[in-house]
This record gives structure tokens, C-alpha cells and sequence, in this order.
């Protein structure tokens, strides 16, 4: 299909910021909880709807998400706002929940090393995890939503290549459990195009529109490509971190999310609208920069300027 063709449709483009979670959790420092509550708002004046605020882990294995309650209770103010929140267990689950997160991420590894140093369980017995997540929600009549994040669909640094074949498995053994929401993630970078297409497709075969979106890690430099290849396959969903931080702990050489503000031009210059105010965008890097000053922040756009072409999509 011709771009041309793609951009005339004039499509929304859902855009969820991921910085507040994964890319903090690999800073090197904390941010403080009122520095993170600015920039999150800050986020949302821009025009993102969806932010996941953080993660309910032990802060003695990810210090950086010690707040995620006071967080989480701050962003549920924000009108319009759509507040994720990141949970790996049940009791993780039901925290998020009281804190009043609109959604719970469930992260679920395809690959069995990845699996192991992130959860300590195998990919099997997480999505027995998720079963009961979807359980407890389900008979205390939560009004939550769960979506679950197949990790390492594309590829894993400790395990090398994973099969096509198995993240379909994984990805329909999800699906079985009843979650509506079910998304890929390259999560040490090492998708590319072809591939982008290649398991979407297969995984779209296979659960049909449970399938949500993508998850992309920028590695290798294709990130973007690779947010492109998604789209032409039909991927509406995308996460994406201003200033293109992240990474994993226990993925050993991921790097950082696709820039958010990279993809939000993308996306405009091509037609499709994501609701994103692109210099209030950069704007809020200032806020990231104040709050972590140590920390490299990348992107083109913001390097290079808003060019006087630009124009945002209707």
C-alpha cells in the first residue's frame, strides 16, 4: 500500500509514554517524586492520553519505582489522562489498583533466559500469572484494564533468537486466559522490518484483535523503521519514551525506547493524527533535563528543530 494512500485516511495513531517507567528505571539516579509528578503533567498538557507512571516492583530491585503509589494517585487527577501502571504478579496487580491505576501491564517474556533473570518464573508459569490476575480482577469486579506486554517477542540478548512460532504460542495462551489487550515488545532492539511484519502477522492470525500494539526498542537504529513496518501491517498502538530513554535491567545491552517526539513527527508529517502537541512536547524535555541532569537525552527532532513544514495532522 502506498504511504500516500495510508496518510490520506487521516487514522489516530495512540501513542502511550513509557518514560516515566522504563525509562527511569534504568536512570542512574532517582528522580524526585515532584519532579516525575511535573513532567508527567507536562506530558499530558501536551496532548499524550496514555502514561505508565510507573511500576509496583520492590524498590530494593528497581529503586527508581519506590513511588509509584504517590505517583500513580497524583496522575488519576489528570482529566482525560489514561494512568498504566506496570505489575508483574498479583500482588502487584491488586496495589496498582488500589493506588487507582486505569490499567495494569502484565510483562510476560517469550524467551526462557529473559523469563527467568526479569521474573525468576518460566514463560509458562507467568501466563498462569496472568490467569490469575485476570481471575481476581474479573471476581472483585475491577474496573481496571489488563493488558499484557509479550517481552523479547523479537529476539532476546540472553537467549538469542526467539522462534516465530513460539511467540504465537505464548501470545494465544494469553489470549486463552481472556486478556483483551495483548502487545509485542522488542525489548533489546534487534526487530527489523521484515520481521516487524512477519510476526504481527502471524500473531494477528492467531488471536485476532486482542492483538494491541507494539512496544520498540531503538538498539540498532530501527526503531522507527521498525514503528513504520508496524504500521503498514495495520499496528495503531505504539510506546514511546521522550528523549528516548529506557532499557531493561535484566535484558543485558537493551538501550533506550523510540523517541516520542520522533515518532509524533513521523507519524503528523505522514497524515495520521496522535493528538500531540510536538513543541509542548519538547518542551517537557526541560522538565526531564532538571529532573535528571546526568542523564544523555537523544532525538533528532529535538536536536534539529520543528522545520517550518510541519503541519499537524487534522
Amino acid at each position: 500500500m502506498l504511504w500516500a494512500q495510508i496518510a490520506a485516511m487521516s487514522e489516530h495513531v495512540m501513542i502511550c509514554e513509557v518514560g516515566p517507567r522504563d525509562g527511569l528505571q534504568m536512570a542512574k539516579s532517582r528522580m524526585e517524586t515532584g519532579a516525575k509528578c511535573d513532567w508527567i503533567a507536562a506530558l499530558a498538557k501536551a496532548g499524550v492520553k496514555e502514561i505508565e507512571v510507573g511500576s509496583f516492583v520492590p524498590a530494593k530491585l528497581i529503586p527508581q519505582m519506590a513511588d509509584t503509589e504517590a505517583v500513580v494517585r497524583f496522575a488519576k487527577e489528570i482529566p482525560g489522562l489514561v494512568v498504566v501502571a506496570l505489575a508483574p504478579n498479583l500482588r502487584g496487580a491488586q496495589a496498582a489498583v488500589a493506588a487507582g491505576a486505569h490499567r495494569v501491564s502484565i510483562p510476560v517474556s517469550v524467551s526462557e533466559g529473559h523469563s527467568r533473570a526479569n521474573l525468576n518464573r518460566a514463560p509458562d508459569e507467568q501466563v498462569a500469572v496472568v490467569g490469575q490476575i485476570v481471575e481476581w480482577m474479573e471476581s472483585a469486579g475491577n474496573p481496571a484494564e489488563i493488558e499484557v506486554a509479550c517481552s523479547t517477542a523479537f529476539g532476546c540478548s540472553i537467549d538469542g533468537v526467539v522462534p516465530e512460532r513460539e511467540v504465537v504460542r505464548i501470545a494465544a495462551a494469553l489470549a486463552e486466559t481472556g486478556v483483551e489487550q495483548i502487545g509485542l515488545a522488542d525489548t533489546v532492539g534487534y526487530a527489523n522490518p521484515a520481521q516487524i511484519k512477519s510476526v504481527v502477522r502471524a500473531v494477528r492470525r492467531e488471536i485476532g484483535p486482542a492483538l494491541r500494539g507494539l512496544h520498540l526498542h531503538d538498539t540498532m537504529g530501527l526503531g522507527l523503521a521498525n514503528a513504520l513496518a508496524g504500521l503498514e501491517v495495520g499496528i495503531r498502538d505504539f510506546d514511546a519514551a521522550l528523549a528516548g530513554l529506557g532499557g531493561c535491567p535484566f535484558a543485558p545491552g537493551a538501550s533506550g525506547n523510540i523517541v516520542t517526539e520522533d515518532l509524533v513527527f513521523m507519524l503528523e508529517s505522514m497524515g495520521f493524527g496522535t493528538g500531540i502537541d510536538l513543541a509542548a512536547l519538547i518542551a517537557a524535555r526541560r522538565l526531564l533535563h532538571e529532573g535528571l541532569p546526568a542523564e544523555p537525552m537523544h532525538g533528532q527532532v529535538a536536536k534539529a528543530g520543528i522545520p517550518r513544514t510541519y503541519r499537524q495532522a487534522a
